[in-house]
């Protein structure tokens, strides 16, 4: 069912079929996703794919140090004619959204997202407006090593169900890209594979995907390892399962299989679960934490 989608979509973003499918799993389990990378890596890019693929109504918000929350949830202006205020909806008010950048912005604007991300609404003076349905946000973000950046807060990016990398090309893809077509130019012939509607019901179906009792036992067991404060800072909450769950659900739907393995589990650990853990004062790599949580599991 898929297959049309991922070729279409790796015609773009070459040589990330892994990273294309996260991203698809994270919308079919009705998340958001960030994506960490250096500059050029094709995140922008591959925010753009997805939008087109799925026929998205689509936004970008450029994050700077300037950006008020305003600027993206919009804003009340007062009508002369009328004698009324009249809101005016800012970017956010779109099926996909792509925060680009982020971390380029102050938490205060950051923290404009909050609501959206984890309600599907925003409130503006007392009063709450509905998002689209769907509703997706990109967020791309600098490492935060890099000039201008401003860390995120733990609070939102526990708002993410996915943090993923893109990673450089290998030597094959990358000459396939420096001497192909224009991929700006190829995007703009990419048509959409799949409808609004459709995606609506792929969601429901993704979330009918059996899960068994000793799926949810190794789940739980991830979350209990993760509370004892010898390996991090603070451990994984009851939302953090559930990203789990539902983005394990969504993976096996992309498989075409009616339940979630354990194999499942272990590909979604590291996009899940590593941003929302503190593991800086006991030095541990990534992998590390990984071997870690996966012992717990069993």
């Amino acid at each position: 069912m898929f297959a049309p989608l991922l070729k279409a979509a790796n015609h773009i973003i070459m040589g990330k079929q892994h990273q294309i499918k996260l991203v698809l799993s994270c919308l079919l389990a009705r998340g958001h996703i960030l994506i960490e990378d250096l500059p050029g890596m094709g995140k922008t890019t591959l925010a753009h794919v997805i939008a087109r693929l799925f026929d998205l109504q689509f936004s970008r918000i450029q994050f700077t140090s300037d950006l008020l929350p305003a600027d993206i949830t919009g804003f009340n202006l007062f009508d002369q004619k009328q004698s009324t205020m009249q809101f005016q909806p800012g970017p956010i008010f779109n099926q996909l959204v792509l925060a680009d950048e982020i971390n380029r912005s102050s938490a205060k604007t950051q923290s404009a997202l909050l609501e959206a991300m984890e309600e599907g609404q925003i409130t503006i003076d007392g009063k709450t407006y509905p998002l689209p349905t769907p509703f997706f946000v990109i967020a791309t973000q600098n490492p935060n090593y890099q000039a201008g950046t401003f860390p995120l807060p733990e609070s939102q990016l526990d708002r993410f169900l996915m943090r993923i990398h893109m990673g450089y090309p290998d030597h094959a893809t990358e000459r396939a890209i420096l001497s192909g077509e224009d991929k700006r130019e190829a995007l703009q012939h990419l048509v959409p594979v799949f409808a609004v509607r459709q995606l609506l019901t792929m969601q429901q179906q993704a979330r009918q995907v059996h899960v068994s009792e000793p799926i949810l036992d190794m789940i739980q067991a991830i979350l209990q390892f993760s509370r004892n404060r010898l390996h991090f800072r603070s451990g994984l909450s009851p939302r953090a399962g559930l990203a789990l769950l539902n983005c394990a659900r969504a993976w096996a739907y992309i498989q075409q299989r009616d339940m979630v393995v354990p194999d499942d589990i272990q590909t979604l650990l590291a996009p899940v679960v590593l941003h929302r853990l503190d593991y800086s004062e006991q030095n541990y790599t990534d992998q590390q934490v990984l071997d870690l949580l996966w012992q717990a599991a069993y």
